[in-house]
C-alpha cells in the first residue's frame, strides 16, 4: 500500500500564544506545522516551501495577509485561510477576491480552525479529482479556459471577448468554485462599492457571460443561479 503523503501546514500569525495554540490542535489532528511571526518571513516560507494549506492572518509585521495571499496565489493554488480580528464584510470580500478560500474571524476555537482545515482539505482533493485544473494562473474545466494573467477566455477552441468586469465576475467566481455569492457580494467585490439598491447590474453581466460561455443559456453547466441567495461557479 502506499505510504499517505504528509500534509503540511504553514501558519502566519504575529500573536506567538494564539499561534501556538493553533499548532498545538493542528498537530493533534495530524498535521505537521510549521509557525511564522512576521509577514516577510511568511510570505518567503510559503512561496519558497510546499504546503497542503496555509492559515493567514490579516494584520502582521512587515507584509500584510492581503500581499501575502495575492503573491501566493498569483504562484500556487494551495487552499488559503485568512484570520481576522476585523468584523468587515468588505475585509472578508477583498480577501476572498484575492483568491482566499475561507475567512473566520477572532475569536474562535481551535477546533473550530481544526474542522475548517480538515473541510478545506477534502474541498481540495474533490476539486482535483473533478477534473477542474488550476495551474500558472489558468483555470480550466469542461471545455473552458481561463487565463488570470492574460485575461483571455477560449470557450472550446473559441476565444471570446470580455469586458474589463466580466472578466473579473467570472474570474472571482471560478477561483472559489461552489461557493454561492450573493449579488451584494459580488457587487462589492468586482465593482468595490456598496449595491445601494443597484445589484441588477450582477444580473445583466451574469447573463452576457453565461451568453458567451454556457452552450444553453436556459441549463448553465458554468454559472448557477441558487434562487433567493445568488449565484456559483459549478464544479
Amino acid at each position: 500500500m502506499a505510504e499517505e503523503k504528509e500534509q503540511k501546514i504553514l501558519i502566519v500569525e504575529d500573536d506567538e500564544s494564539i499561534a501556538e495554540l493553533e499548532r498545538d490542535y493542528l498537530e493533534q489532528a495530524g498535521f505537521s506545522v510549521s509557525l511564522e511571526t512576521d509577514g516577510d518571513k511568511g510570505l518567503e516560507r510559503a512561496l519558497s516551501e510546499e504546503y497542503s494549506l496555509i492559515v493567514l492572518d490579516l494584520m502582521l509585521p512587515g507584509t500584510d495577509g492581503f500581499e501575502i495571499c495575492r503573491q501566493v496565489r498569483e504562484k500556487k493554488d494551495v487552499p488559503i485561510l485568512m484570520v481576522s480580528a476585523k468584523k468587515d464584510d468588505i475585509d472578508k470580500v477583498r480577501g476572498l477576491g484575492l483568491g482566499a478560500d475561507d475567512y473566520i474571524t477572532k475569536p474562535f476555537s481551535p477546533s473550530e480552525l481544526t474542522a475548517r482545515v480538515k473541510a478545506h482539505l477534502a474541498r481540495y482533493e474533490r476539486l482535483v479529482g473533478s477534473g477542474m485544473v488550476m495551474r500558472n494562473n489558468v483555470i480550466e474545466i469542461r471545455g473552458l479556459r481561463i487565463d488570470l494573467t492574460a485575461r483571455r477566455v477560449i470557450q472550446n477552441g473559441v476565444e471570446k471577448t470580455f469586458t474589463t468586469k466580466e472578466f473579473d465576475l467570472l474570474a472571482f467566481l471560478a477561483k472559489q468554485p461552489n461557493h454561492v455569492f450573493s449579488k451584494d457580494e459580488l457587487f462589492r467585490a468586482i465593482w468595490e462599492m456598496e449595491a445601494i439598491g443597484d445589484v441588477a447590474t450582477v444580473t445583466v453581466h451574469i447573463k452576457k457571460i453565461r451568453e458567451k460561455i454556457e452552450v444553453d443559456t436556459s441549463n448553465p453547466q458554468y454559472i448557477e443561479t441558487i434562487w433567493g441567495v445568488g449565484y456559483r461557479f459549478k464544479l
